[in-house]
């Protein structure tokens, strides 16, 4: 009684452990799966903002060419920028993020602005921008830092150009700035959550764009910030969970380099909104299995209470089940076995062929089948009546057990006076050898058959052999026992 009670405990205990750990396991895989749809989510995002931002950056360059083109062939005379203002104007409205065109001479002084008068004495020689084209000859397009514009004091990002002159040298700078909010307007359509947030940098770590709005942030460079230095130097692409430098939050950063410009694309949610859902889920499953383990004690002990009556019961089971289980033992032993000979009967046959057919294909081994036959079977019952051919039939079976050899081996009764052996992993020559040695020892044995032409009980015997091909058990019987009448055509007392 003591003891029981103990393994009820003990079952109790092993319950509860059990949907602990797997409500654990469960909360943790929701956790980590949570986590990458978030990733992935914000990937896609990372992938959708950077495409747009290329295109922008794509369409301003293209712009930025042709400008530069036209002052290197046309020159920078008055006439030819009064003709590229009426230019701009055209093609202004086409780039709704274009802010304005301002092209400088080689001093830094203003020989045109699309959106506002030129200011006397305006000279931009100083701008991070113009000082880069004048020292560096590159003709590449170059993403500076952002700025306030000097006509709405907007924040703008400037894309700027170097051309030269007919010998050269440098001439001067053309430079077209974006509204950082048209990009902001874009950023603020996408839900992010509350603590989300999306970044637009250069690929030296300058911040060129940021949602939501901070001024502070404006230009800031994030070379050394943790992403850059352990995922952006060598990745493309890639997602890290980091507390924000910026205000404190950890987020989820997703991020993307583009092919094509030099910026990056940053997408950051907040890692406690991300795993929202997840939360509410885990909760409801730590109430479930705390409901599932009141209601497992309650059924423990109501076991306890009634185990006596329990374990007088079960006993009376086990007894129930172990006839029943010596019955069903019996009753296979039966259904297997042939009742006159001993042998297998032919359901066992059947079953133990398919099997082999089934592992012969598997592994390309090959399986023999031979096909006995008792010759003139119906001539010996009726000279000597069937209690002798029944007789008969159990000494041929007892034979051709003892010519049979291998553990693996099946000798079934098919039906009447017909027998078949079942040989896996055995070739042709094996089986020749097995049928040889069948009619050897009939013929040492001598059973009188006073009908029988040859005098004595005598088999003919049908092999077929399936070498590991396609082959279904059906047709590896069929061959037997087309090889069996051949070896009774030719006369009995034979195999083929």
């Amino acid at each position: 009684m003591k003891r029981d009670v103990h393994l009820v405990l003990l079952l109790l205990a092993i319950i509860g452990l059990s949907l602990v750990s797997l409500t654990t396991w469960k909360v943790g895989t929701s956790r980590e799966r949570a986590l990458q749809e978030a990733d992935t989510h914000g990937l896609n995002i990372a992938q959708t903002l950077t495409t747009y931002s290329e295109g922008v950056v794509r369409q301003t360059s293209l712009l930025l060419l042709d400008l530069v083109e036209r002052l290197e062939t046309e020159g920078s005379e008055p006439i030819t920028i009064k003709r590229m203002n009426a230019l701009i104007e055209q093609q202004q409205p086409l780039m709704p993020q274009l802010s304005g065109i301002t092209i400088y001479d080689r001093q830094g002084q203003w020989l045109l602005s699309s959106n506002q008068a030129i200011p006397a004495g305006a000279d931009s020689s100083g701008q991070a921008f113009f000082i880069h084209h004048y020292s560096d000859p590159s003709r590449e397009t170059f993403i500076g830092s952002p700025i306030r514009s000097h006509s709405n004091k907007e924040w703008v990002i400037t894309i700027s150009r170097r051309f030269n002159d007919t010998h050269g040298a440098f001439a001067g700078v053309v430079a077209v700035t974006l509204g950082v909010e048209n990009f902001l307007k874009l950023f603020g359509k996408i839900d992010l959550g509350r603590d989300g947030a999306i970044g637009l940098s250069s690929t030296d770590g300058t911040l060129l764009v940021r949602y939501p709005f901070r001024e502070e942030d404006m230009g800031r460079n994030f070379l050394h910030s943790p992403i850059y230095e352990r995922y952006l130097v060598d990745q493309s692409a890639g997602t890290a969970s980091f507390i924000s430098s910026l205000d404190g939050v950890e987020r989820l950063y997703a991020f993307r380099k583009s092919d094509e410009q030099p910026l990056i694309t940053t997408v950051a949610l907040g890692k406690r909104e991300a795993l929202t859902a997840w939360r509410m889920e885990a909760m409801l499953s730590f109430v479930v299995v705390g409901s599932l383990m009141v209601i497992t004690a309650i059924i423990c002990c109501l076991l306890i209470r009634h185990i006596h009556r329990r374990i007088k019961v079960e006993a009376e089971l086990r007894i129930t089940q172990q006839q029943l289980v010596s019955s069903n033992r019996q009753l296979e032993l039966l259904a297997m076995k042939d009742a006159l000979t001993g042998l297998a009967n032919r359901r066992c046959f059947d079953e133990t062929l398919a099997i082999e057919t089934r592992r012969s294909r598997r592994e390309g081994v090959s399986l023999a089948l031979l096909m006995i036959d008792i010759d003139h079977f119906k001539l010996f019952n009726d000279s000597l009546g069937h209690i002798a051919g029944d007789a008969c039939l159990r000494l041929v079976s007892r034979l051709l057990e003892e010519c049979v050899r291998r553990p693996q081996d099946l000798v079934a009764r098919y039906g009447g006076e017909e027998m078949g052996i079942i040989m896996p992993n055995t070739d042709r020559a094996g089986a020749t050898v097995v049928a040889k040695m069948i009619l050897n020892r009939l013929f040492k044995e001598n059973i009188f058959h006073p009908s029988s032409p040859f005098a004595r009980v005598t088999v003919s015997i049908g092999i077929a052999v399936a070498d590991g091909g396609l082959i279904q058990s059906q047709q590896l019987v069929e061959a037997a026992d087309a090889a069996l009448y051949e070896a009774k055509a030719g006369g009995r007392n034979q195999f083929q």
